[in-house]
């Protein structure tokens, strides 16, 4: 499967995206944003990449212009909801592309595929407090603010952390969309 942004390639990962995910999982600036630890070595990413590579619901993200493999972002199950309608977004992204528009024209795309080739029925997101540029991401796709899961979280580092909750239904995303079009 592959979706095309106007700036974006979304597609399956690849052994030729080894360096691109490694320079951007390394930072100690986006992993720890996302709940896992920056990468210690090329061979952590390999493993990691390895494992991605088998995973359908794993995109990642390649910038047109450049060709390089900027992010990543995921539909998983959402372990907070028990409905089989409902998936939960995730996604990471290099620090040099953050602020560009990059990750919600990339959210868009998945949402759009979620809802209309996966039939899904709602889509989920959470945040840490600490990472409010993910919460303006997910404002901006069209996700309305469910609230805060106190202590829902266990990092990497063993901090536990809130989780600020998001959601979107198909019908809304419908109806933000159209709104972005006028």
């Amino acid at each position: 499967m592959v979706l095309e942004t106007k700036r974006l390639v979304l597609r399956r990962f690849e052994e030729k995206d080894l360096a691109d995910f490694h320079h951007y999982a390394k930072d100690p600036e986006v992993g720890p944003s996302a709940g896992w630890k920056p990468h210690e070595s090329m061979e952590e990413s390999e493993d990691i990449l390895q494992s991605f590579m088998k995973s359908a619901d794993i995109f990642a993200m390649e910038h047109k212009e450049d060709k390089r493999v900027i992010g990543s972002l995921g539909l998983h199950e959402d372990r907070k909801r028990d409905y089989k309608g409902a998936l939960m977004l995730g996604y990471a992204m290099g620090k040099e592309y953050w602020g560009q528009g990059l990750m919600t024209e990339a959210v868009e795309a998945l949402l759009e595929y979620a809802f209309f080739q996966l039939d899904k029925k709602i889509i989920s997101a959470y945040h840490y407090p600490f990472n409010k540029r993910s919460g303006r991401v997910l404002v901006k796709a069209g996700f309305i603010l469910e609230g805060t899961l106190r202590m829902a979280s266990a990092l990497y580092d063993g901090q536990v952390v809130d989780d600020v909750c998001y959601a979107i239904t198909r019908e809304e995303f419908e109806s933000s969309r159209e709104k972005r079009k006028q």
